[in-house]
């Protein structure tokens, strides 16, 4: 009786409903942190009991892209650092083909004149379109979709260094109109102010840790190996662990202060499907600009130099491979529809100096969007994942094949040494040469 107990049981826990609702502990978790960010937010909030902005702003952050830094081989991410045209698309949608959309979205929102949509909120959506990339959840998303976590990994470092400079210079842009002249930020004192914090924040968050997990690896190849293999075996999914921790901080900061009660419920639930249909158009438009269909009808075969000016050849190394491949393509669609809340709090406040008084409103926007992206992004996840099947497991093969190749070269050069130092025992025959032929044999 026992006996059939057990095996219902494991029929039950394995059943595809049942794995499809374990597969969703990221949710359930998430969850879990709002009510208590909700309840208790001064635990985890920037300057609260934890100290958020540090243990975790800091911290969690830099574990992520410490284990980044093990996983990832320095020839391979050196590579992907110079891939200029990668860099070019995701800067140009994440600054401005997004902002110039979402001020578009705003204005005519503005046109309507709809009381139950608070302006300072229409404001804090400009803010939240100038935002760079996020620092941590595109990254772990990319790797789970198997796109190019390397390309992916040097996309948040170049944004979120870029987006101290362009994020304000953009905001100053849009508030500078007759429309929203009166969020025009106030004080610009705290702008040199902010850009040392964030250069700071980016470079002990992300560059230090990305640092050290690289040096780690290529000194210590057996230990790192094994950390990762026991990661592995497992299934301790760290970044999925910071990443929950990052978002219960975001959340916890913004019911501290006050930025969901300070507009209406009507405002809210607008924010929140508003932030749902600017991904899905983001995530569209990246997909757009990552493979244009243009470019295969004007280069539709690979070709052959034929001179010294051969138009058509030196325009196809140039614009070819702007259509890019289908692991990059995942890189750029998670890169180029996200916006960063880690960040873009610092962002968001020091440009508005002492002035507090609509620092909730303009919060909401950002706070709400970064959670809505982890959501929808999950959602993307497995369906990336079966679009670039081919893809991933043609690197999983190369992989494979340079591992046996380190191995084989390892083997070889072994037998070459055991090898030469036979020849040379072999050459000492007289036995007045035993005590040499000890010494080259030890």
């Amino acid at each position: 009786m026992v006996n059939n107990n057990v095996v219902k049981l494991k029929k039950i826990w394995n059943h595809p409903i049942t794995n499809y609702l374990k597969s969703q502990w990221f949710f359930y978790c998430l969850a879990i942190f709002i009510v208590i960010a909700r309840f208790a937010p001064n635990f985890a909030r920037d300057g609260g009991l934890i100290k958020g902005e540090y243990s975790i702003g800091y911290g969690a952050v830099a574990w992520i892209f410490l284990q980044s830094g093990l996983s990832m081989t320095t020839r391979r991410l050196m590579a992907n650092m110079t891939n200029w045209r990668a860099h070019i698309t995701i800067m140009m949608i994440s600054f401005l083909v997004t902002s110039a959309i979402v001020f578009g979205f705003c204005c005519a929102i503005k046109a309507s004149n709809n009381n139950q949509i608070d302006d300072w909120v229409l404001i804090g959506l400009i803010l939240t379109s100038t935002c760079p990339t996020t620092v941590a959840s595109n990254v772990i998303m990319t790797a789970n979709a198997g796109g190019n976590d390397l390309l992916c990994v040097c996309e948040v470092v170049i944004g979120n260094l870029l987006g101290t400079f362009i994020t304000p210079a953009m905001v100053q842009l849009y508030t500078s109109t007759s429309e929203f002249s009166f969020g025009n930020p106030a004080a610009n004192s705290g702008i040199s102010q902010l850009y040392r914090r964030v250069i700071k924040q980016v470079g002990l968050s992300v560059f230090v840790p990305l640092f050290a997990g690289q040096v780690t690896q290529n000194i210590f190849p057996n230990q790192t190996q094994i950390y990762l293999s026991f990661l592995k075996r497992y299934h301790i999914k760290i970044g999925s662990y910071m990443l929950l921790l990052i978002m219960f901080s975001s959340f916890s900061t913004a019911f501290y202060q006050k930025s969901f009660t300070s507009v209406s419920h009507v405002c809210i639930i607008f924010i929140c499907f508003f932030n749902v249909g600017l991904y899905l158009l983001f995530t569209l438009i990246c997909y757009l600009f990552s493979r244009p269909l243009i470019i295969l009808r004007i280069f539709p075969k690979t070709p052959t130099k034929t001179g010294l000016f051969d138009i058509y050849y030196y325009s196809y190394k140039l614009l070819r491979p702007f259509y890019y491949s289908k692991r990059d393509t995942i890189c750029i669609m998670f890169c180029g529809a996200a916006k960063t809340a880690a960040l873009g709090v610092s962002l968001i406040t020091s440009q508005y100096g002492d002035d507090k008084t609509h620092l909730g409103k303009l919060l909401v926007p950002l706070i709400l969007y970064q959670s809505e992206q982890v959501i929808v992004a999950s959602w993307f996840v497995p369906l990336f994942r079966r679009w670039a099947a081919d893809e991933i497991e043609e690197m999983t093969e190369n992989e494979n094949d340079d591992e046996i190749i380190s191995q084989t070269s390892k083997i070889s050069t072994v037998k070459d040494d055991a090898n030469y130092r036979s020849g040379e025992l072999n050459s000492l025959s007289s036995p007045s040469d035993t005590g040499l032929r000890n010494e080259i044999y030890t």
